[in-house]
């Protein structure tokens, strides 16, 4: 008996050991998968980042196109293209690949937001003028250091080049945005009424962004308040300029002077109050500008002249369910600027104009319309001999019509206007420089009015892919007349003669295809 309980006892022994070696062998159990779950608070394209209660959502757009005489952001308005001669491109292409990011998290304050927006662009440089006996072109400078003709970041336009561009990265929350962002002075379609053309003048537009800091209140019914303080810098300066210091060819070039921008003191003060209900939407804009100059010479010694405000007031109303057809819209908008020239000629129109045209007066080698529209100017070498600023007053409208033929084929039709004025001052200083400079003769005035008109079709076969072709027609009605005498303008290729004072007018043509995802 004992030997037999020995026995048993052994063997159940055993057996544990055995099944304890091969629990251990056992795979541990892993933990549950957390797969991407759709977002479904903030609509369609939104998932929750795994692990959090974030909601993401990745988009943009893939762009092709291609600019005739014009650049792809405003038309043959000056450089190169404004000469009318070989040196002009034709046509610029480019290709860009947009990414947007949004990210929205719900807490106990109302929704957090951030938004990030870049460009990844590769565009067709320009070419200068060589000035030398035996001519020449060559890839401009910008082209190959910073392209776009010199508007944009380092290496596009080179061989193996291209940009990346930021123009929006802010924070919402609780009202305010923090950030990178569309000014709230403009209006919701930025520059946009029914275009694609990106220089059109008669009003505000930041499409590629603007630092500020602002509030938004909702008073309900679709009702609501913002006060913003926004960095004027880069995108609503059009220049402070010292018309002491002109010269010939940057008068005919298209600047009355030299500007002379100091460093900033005061952000730009915006209030708007905008009404957007199931009719269409109200809008009423104000920002104060503040103006604010280097010194009259080139030391501090030489002093300066006093700062000066300025201010710009500006409506936008938009019209939907108009009875031409579904999703049938009329956008328009007014301006009136004083001393915030950047609010009517938005950041990407041409506030320099220096085109030239064919001419039938004996005598006159070619035709020209110069122009410039600054914030403010002055003149003087110190406080002796110096005036104060005098602002540069404008006013503006643009507008447009959308029909939609049916789903896929929608057109538009576009228009927008702008008249800039000088002061006393202003106006008999630049006057005094073009007799002295150019050997005017006849009626000068610096003074003028932008026009432009166009049309756009657009074509979307499929859903997020579109084609369109816009046409834009601009003209620079000067209020010069007579002839000026120029010097040789190597950069344009253009030889000492004698040139009579003319309007001019521009036609450029912009085919796009855009994905959008």
């Amino acid at each position: 008996m004992k030997i037999a309980k020995s026995l048993i006892l052994s063997s159940a022994a055993g057996l544990i050991a055995v099944s304890g070696a091969q629990a251990a062998d056992l795979p541990v159990k892993a933990k549950a998968v957390e797969y991407v779950r759709i977002c479904s608070l903030y609509g369609a394209g939104f998932y929750y980042i795994p692990g959090t209660d974030t909601c993401i959502k990745l988009g943009g757009y893939l762009r092709a196109e291609t600019a005739f005489n014009s650049t792809h952001y405003s038309g043959a308005y000056s450089g190169s293209l404004g000469a009318h001669n070989r040196l002009s491109n034709y046509y610029s292409m480019r290709s860009r690949q947009n990414l947007t990011v949004d990210t929205r998290t719900a807490t106990e304050y109302g929704v957090v937001r951030t938004f990030f927006d870049a460009n990844f662009t590769w565009t067709t440089g320009s070419y200068s003028g060589n000035a030398t006996a035996n001519g020449g072109t060559f890839y401009s400078a910008a082209a190959q250091a910073g392209g776009n003709g010199g508007v944009g970041n380092p290496s596009d336009g080179g061989i193996a080049g291209g940009s990346v561009g930021v123009n929006y990265a802010f924070i919402q929350f609780a009202g305010f945005t923090m950030g990178r962002s569309i000014s709230a002075f403009d209006a919701p379609w930025v520059n946009y009424p029914g275009n694609n053309f990106d220089g059109l003048v008669g009003g505000s537009g930041s499409t590629n962004g603007v630092n500020q800091f602002t509030y938004t209140a909702q008073f309900g019914n679709g009702v609501s308040g913002s006060l913003s303080a926004q960095d004027p810098v880069a995108f609503v300066q059009a220049g402070v300029l010292n018309l002491t210091n002109a010269t010939a060819a940057g008068m005919l070039g298209g600047t009355n002077g030299i500007n002379n921008i100091a460093g900033t003191r005061a952000p730009d003060l915006i209030a708007v109050l905008k009404v957007d209900q199931a009719w269409g939407l109200l809008q009423l804009s104000a920002v104060a500008h503040n103006n604010h100059a280097a010194y009259y010479g080139g030391t501090e010694i030489t002093g300066h002249p006093d700062d000066k405000w300025g201010f710009a007031v500006q409506g936008a109303l938009s019209i939907k369910n108009i009875p031409t057809g579904a999703g049938d819209v009329i956008n328009l908008q007014g301006v009136y600027t004083d001393g915030a020239t950047r609010y009517n000629l938005q950041s990407l129109a041409a506030v320099s104009y220096s085109m030239f045209g064919g001419s039938n007066l004996p005598g006159a080698y070619q035709s020209i319309a110069f122009a410039n529209a600054p914030d403010a100017v002055y003149t003087g070498t110190s406080v002796a001999n110096g005036t104060g600023l005098e602002n540069v007053t404008t006013w503006g409208f643009r507008g447009g019509y959308t029909h939609n033929w049916d789903p896929y084929w929608n057109t538009a039709i576009y228009g927008a206007y702008a008249a800039i004025q000088y002061g006393n001052n202003g106006k008999a200083v630049i006057c005094a420089n073009a007799v002295a400079l150019l050997a005017l003769v006849g009626t000068c005035n610096p003074d003028f009015n932008i026009a432009q008109a166009g049309i756009i079709t657009r074509w979307t076969p499929v859903k997020n892919l579109t084609f369109s072709g816009d046409f834009t027609w601009t003209r620079i009605d000067q209020k010069y007349s007579g002839t000026v005498v120029a010097p040789t303008l190597a950069s344009v290729a253009k030889p000492a003669a004698v040139y009579e004072l003319k309007d001019q007018d521009s036609l450029n043509f912009l085919l796009r295809a855009q994905r959008n995802f």
